[in-house]
């Protein structure tokens, strides 16, 4: 509890002690990768499924919630509660559809949701604009620094609130499922009905990351929710420490500062960036957060 407290003060002076605009919408976006890393977390961590289409639901969130603000002249929460709901009633149906399905053939059934996703977004010109695009976009508050606390706030509530799911009995049910589905099964656990739970709300919450996005870059096109989106968050997810709380937020907060922290290295940036991502899962296979705990273990 002590760290948890520590760490909200820490996020609350980030915007004091980091002055340029620049830099303050990259903590903004580190913020939604929190959020999007989460959300992966729990289907691919908790519940074990490997989910290569969070970035179409990170898509969805954010074209739902602008094209309703746009063309409809809803407001922005009435507008970011919907695309919540279609993007988590979006990832119920894809673990309808792929309720049987497990390991590589899950992978390859949630990919091509993002695919499809990402076609949809390019070619519904009509609706979506295309490659075009959506412009003039404005946030729901007045400026980067409240946009800030906006969005940490509720990637702090969404950890709170996922935190008390893992330790209760649900998450004793989502963890049996990652474990061996089949005994699961014969303990009087519905498989099926639990994925759908975590696709669903793993969805939900990749929508509500979703929301914020156009208002941070002022536009929007489809390039920003291509399947490398997807990777990327599963990068996130497995540098940091899959199957832990904190593991997928230092995994965020890693990945998203580190790029940035390279571009002065020029062309050689996404090659170091690579290196290091290799020798993290070649030395660090339960990443970030389990090799510090297993060096805390030793040195104690």
């Amino acid at each position: 509890m002590v760290y948890f407290l520590l760490s909200i003060l820490v996020v609350a002076a980030l915007p004091w002690l980091i002055t340029t605009p620049y830099w303050r919408g990259i903590l903004v976006l580190c913020a939604m990768n929190v959020l999007l890393a989460l959300s992966l977390n729990l289907v691919m961590g908790y519940t074990g499924q490997l989910n290569l289409g969070q970035s179409a639901f990170f898509g969805i969130g954010a074209y739902v919630s602008t094209l309703l603000i746009k063309s409809y002249g809803w407001s922005f929460w009435l507008a970011a509660l919907a695309a919540v709901g279609a993007a988590g009633l979006l990832g119920l149906a894809l673990a309808a559809f792929a309720a049987r399905l497990r390991g590589h053939y899950l992978a390859i059934a949630s990919l091509g949701f993002a695919v499809i996703t990402y076609q949809v977004l390019v070619n519904w010109e009509k609706v979506t604009q295309g490659v075009r695009g959506i412009y003039g976009i404005l946030p729901p508050v007045p400026n980067t620094t409240a946009l800030f606390y906006l969005v940490a706030a509720i990637a702090v509530l969404v950890y709170a609130l996922l935190d008390n799911l893992v330790r209760s009995p649900v998450g004793e049910t989502l963890r049996a499922i990652r474990e061996d589905e089949v005994s699961a099964a014969s303990l009087g656990v519905n498989g099926a009905l639990w994925k759908a739970f975590a696709f669903g709300l793993g969805a939900a919450i990749a929508g509500l990351a979703g929301v914020f996005y156009p208002g941070l870059v002022g536009t929007l096109v489809p390039d920003a929710f291509n399947i490398v989106e997807s990777f990327t968050m599963m990068a996130m997810v497995i540098v940091g420490g899959m199957g832990t709380m904190i593991g997928p937020v230092v995994g965020a907060i890693v990945l998203t500062f580190l790029p940035e922290l390279l571009r002065g290295f020029g062309e050689l940036r996404l090659m170091i960036y690579g290196i290091a991502l290799t020798l993290v899962v070649l030395f660090m296979p339960g990443g970030m957060v389990q090799a510090w705990m297993t060096l805390r273990s030793r040195l104690r």
